[in-house]
């Protein structure tokens, strides 16, 4: 269990809670005429009262008046609905702001529990930086668990982000908060029996860890396959019938409404058609940034959206509460309201809106009437995980691509949406021995460095379909491979950006004419920022609205050089080892 300043134990606790249940010993805390939502026996129970020691519940009932003493504190609730705090069982925080900001607008939101997969920060940082974002993600207001991540590498012939060795696994498990294994999202690793991967999984199931999983594009036997090597939770179907299929093989389904997708409307009709067990179901965002928090919310907003599709309030709770705990086997400490449970709970005017008015963590008040009403302190960060670029300065001719003729056929990365590429070709001139990037043809340059072991290699090739009228936008934020990655229709703007960035030790930067027209410095470990959340959000958003303003073709600008050198996905990816059809697993040459 995280340490949120202290959480007691529930066997510490047992002689205490029967003392104050019996009237024998006086709580802290009464919560009056309180319109219990009870996602144990799907009930809205009004006037009932709750008593807290400490930070878990000793009374639930009609009349906790017995539990009264001089001291306790009695909060009255005027009829207001009672729920259990929101949990998020998937979630990438090592992404754009600090446990401490995020915390903020979650508590915001309600939601109270975090399960964390920091795969990025492991694959710049390694074990050390797991031991530093668990380090970070302590005694803060909120409960942050983290996994051991799970999905590096994600092709070892070509990935090259940093990854937990067996043993470092074993230690990893050891540590306060790690509650198993992130996503296994190479799930072809899986069904093929890959000896280190079978020996990952047996460790963790060894020692009674949960395993997360990611089984898009899997179906019949090799679903099966996955399944029986005991990984029992997918957060990747997008359709009902990739649900059900599912939660007919015994498997937890958590339903994204995330940044990068958002499937709850295609699923919940269906859901509701055809009515399965729903004790199976949860929400997960997968990952969000900045300017949706602000925008949508957290959890709160995957419960309101379900309620809108027609689920019931009590349902989507529950899904958002019990169904995540039972999952992780912490349903004896969170997930509902009752007698032993930790006081994470939410008090909301409706069932409707669903905002926040209370936010209560372990029986204390962290968040009244929209704001934050307890310290959240920001963890020192050390000097070593904000000195990850570690590249030398860049040249113009670092973007060179040389050719003998006069005209050359260019293999490009395609973009058909920021996400998914295709392999296409083009003929670019050349100049001067250089082939030449095609403004009219909007075919742009792009690279990818080395930052993370100063090896100085690179790739360079050619991107179709991104339209901006800029001259280089950069970034060293690139899923599990941490690649410097540079798309510019000029040289000089493209290394102009590159030493921004290095300069900056990380961030992202949209370049013209040799000046920055806006850029989010992301230092720690060049992924994260260290301003507060409002700032980070506001220059995440101007980043993106400059490239959009400025003609590029996709709403969200930041997501290309976020996934380019991704080779989870189809189907041209580029590292600074080259470019790669992920398919093939071979390399391309820039030019035929």
């Amino acid at each position: 269990m995280p340490q949120i300043h202290t959480v007691s134990r529930l066997a510490s606790m047992i002689l205490h809670l029967n003392a104050v249940a019996m009237g024998e010993k006086k709580a802290d805390m009464v919560l009056k005429n309180c319109s219990l939502v009870n996602v144990y026996t799907h009930e809205i129970i009004p006037k009932t009262q709750v008593a807290v020691l400490k930070d878990r519940i000793a009374y639930v009932g009609p009349d906790a008046s017995h539990t009264v003493g001089t001291t306790t504190a009695i909060l009255d609730i005027e009829d207001k609905f009672l729920t259990p705090g929101f949990a998020d069982p998937h979630t990438h925080i090592d992404q754009f702001m600090t446990p401490s900001e995020l915390a903020k607008k979650s508590l915001l939101c309600g939601t109270t529990s975090l399960f964390s997969d920091p795969i990025d920060i492991v694959s710049v940082c390694g074990f050390k930086g797991l031991k530093e974002f668990v380090r970070i993600s302590s005694k803060l207001p909120i409960r942050i668990f983290n996994v051991a991540p799970g999905g590096i590498p994600v092709d070892s012939k070509f990935s090259h982000g940093k990854a937990l060795s067996i043993a470092e696994e074993k230690s990893a498990i050891k540590l306060d908060g790690i509650v198993g294994l992130g996503e296994v999202f190479s799930w072809t690793k899986v069904t093929s029996r890959d000896s280190i991967t079978m020996k990952k999984l047996s460790n963790m199931l060894e020692n009674d860890c949960i395993i997360n999983g990611h089984t898009a594009g899997a179906s019949d036997k090799k679903l099966n396959a996955y399944i029986a090597s005991g990984i029992f939770s997918c957060h990747e179907p997008i359709d009902y019938e990739q649900v059900m299929e599912r939660l007919r093989l015994g498997m937890w389904v958590m339903m994204r409404e995330g940044s990068i997708r958002r499937d709850l409307k295609n699923i919940i009709p269906k859901i509701l058609l055809n009515r399965p067990y729903l004790d199976r179901l949860m929400f997960c965002s997968d990952g969000l940034d900045p300017e949706d928090i602000d925008k949508f919310g957290h959890i709160d907003h995957c419960v309101r959206e379900a309620v809108k599709l027609g689920v019931d309030a009590v349902d989507a709770i529950a899904m958002a509460t019990k169904n995540c705990f039972d999952y992780y086997r912490m349903g004896n400490n969170l997930g509902g309201i009752a007698p032993g449970k930790l006081a994470d709970m939410l008090v909301f005017d409706d069932l409707e809106k669903l905002k926040p008015r209370k936010v209560f963590v372990g029986g204390r008040l962290v968040a009244s009437n929209g704001s934050i009403v307890t310290t959240i302190p920001s963890p020192k960060i050390p000097k070593w995980i904000k000195n990850t670029v570690k590249l030398s300065k860049i040249s113009e001719n670092d973007f060179d691509i040389k050719n003998k003729g006069q005209s050359a056929i260019a293999n490009t990365i395609d973009m058909e949406t920021e996400i998914i590429t295709k392999l296409g070709t083009a003929e670019l001139s050349t100049e001067n021995g250089k082939v030449k990037a095609s403004d009219s043809a909007d075919i742009w340059k792009v690279a990818a460095f080395d930052r993370v072991y100063g090896s100085g290699r690179r790739a360079v090739g050619f991107l179709k379909n991104f339209g901006a009228d800029v001259g280089a936008f950069a970034s060293t934020w690139s899923f599990h491979e941490n690649d410097l990655i540079v798309i510019g229709s000029s040289d000089t703007d493209m290394a102009f950006a590159a030493n921004h960035l290095i300069k900056s030790q990380g961030g992202m930067v949209v370049v013209k004419d040799g000046k920055v027209l806006s850029s989010l410095p992301l230092p720690v470990a060049g992924i994260v920022s260290t301003s507060s959340f409002d700032d980070v959000a506001q220059k995440f958003a101007t980043v993106n609205s400059t490239l959009v303003e400025r003609g590029c073709l996709f709403a969200r600008p930041h997501l290309i050089p976020l996934f380019l050198p991704f080779l989870a996905l189809p189907s041209v990816r580029i590292l600074h080892s080259g470019i790669v059809d992920v398919k093939k697993r071979s390399i391309i040459p820039p030019i035929q």
